[in-house]
């Protein structure tokens, strides 16, 4: 199942106290209920004026189904192709991948 980065503006998002946030996750955890489990929140991360959320959906169009129904902008989706870490700077991971290609 693919999974996405959501970039949100969301101007002051950095000075939201616990509580919004609180309110915010319950909010969207409410609407990713009603929408089935082919959707799944995985973590976000708050900036000053923005909020980047990475979900496993089987679309495009049920992360905005998502964003439409809870009230959260969407400015911007970008399907995830590979995750690189540390590790893949090791001889190793090399070989790994491309003995998984293969």
């Amino acid at each position: 199942m693919p999974k996405y980065v959501i970039e949100r503006e969301i101007p002051g998002a950095g000075n939201l106290t616990a509580e919004d946030l609180q309110g915010i996750s319950q909010k969207s955890c409410s609407v990713l209920q009603n929408l089935g489990p082919q959707i799944q929140w995985v973590q976000s991360y708050v900036t000053d004026d923005k909020v980047y959320c990475v979900y496993i959906a089987p679309s495009e169009d049920m992360i905005r189904a998502h964003a439409q129904q809870g009230g959260f902008p969407a400015n911007k989706i970008s399907e995830i192709k590979t995750v690189i870490d540390p590790t893949t700077a090791e001889p190793s991971a090399v070989s790994s991948q491309q003995s998984a290609k293969a």
